[in-house]
C-alpha cells in the first residue's frame, strides 16, 4: 500500500511538472508572436506617417504651382477642393467592397436540400396519403 501512495505522489508531481512546462512554452510562444505583431504594427504606423507627410508635400507643391498664376488664397482653395475630391473618391472606393449581403433564401424559391448547419433534414417529410377509396371512377381529377 505504501508503494502505491508513493506512485500516486509521483503521478501528481509529473502532472504538475508537465503543466508548468506547457504554461512556460505557451507564454514564450505568445511573447514571440506579440513581438512580431508589435514590430509589424510599428512599421505600418511609420509607413502611414511618412505617406501623410508625402501627401502634405504634394499638396504644398500643387498649391505653390497654382500660386504662380493665381492669388495665394485661390491656389489654396483649389488645392483644398482637389484634396477633398480625392478623399471622396477614395472613400467611395473603400465602400464599394462592402455591398449588401445576399439573403440566404430566395422568397418563392425551392427549399435548400439540407439546413445551413448540415444536420438532418431541412423539413419534416410529407406523409403519403393513400388514394381515396370512395371516389367514383368517372369523377374528374383535381390536377386535370
Amino acid at each position: 500500500m505504501d508503494r502505491l501512495d508513493h506512485l500516486e505522489h509521483l503521478d501528481k508531481h509529473l502532472v504538475e511538472e508537465l503543466a508548468q512546462v506547457a504554461r512556460e512554452t505557451v507564454r514564450e510562444e505568445l511573447r514571440e508572436q506579440s513581438r512580431k505583431q508589435r514590430r509589424t504594427a510599428v512599421l505600418y504606423a511609420a509607413s502611414g506617417a511618412a505617406a501623410l507627410y508625402a501627401g502634405g508635400a504634394v499638396a504644398l507643391a500643387v498649391g505653390l504651382a497654382l500660386a504662380i498664376g493665381l492669388p495665394g488664397w485661390a491656389a489654396a482653395l483649389i488645392t483644398a477642393a482637389l484634396l477633398g475630391a480625392v478623399a471622396y473618391l477614395l472613400r467611395g472606393a473603400a465602400h464599394s467592397g462592402h455591398g449588401p449581403h445576399a439573403p440566404h433564401r430566395v422568397v418563392g424559391g425551392t427549399p435548400p436540400p439540407a439546413p445551413p448547419g448540415g444536420l438532418g433534414m431541412p423539413y419534416p417529410p410529407v406523409p403519403q396519403t393513400p388514394p381515396m377509396p370512395h371516389t367514383p371512377p368517372d369523377a374528374p381529377h383535381r390536377g386535370a
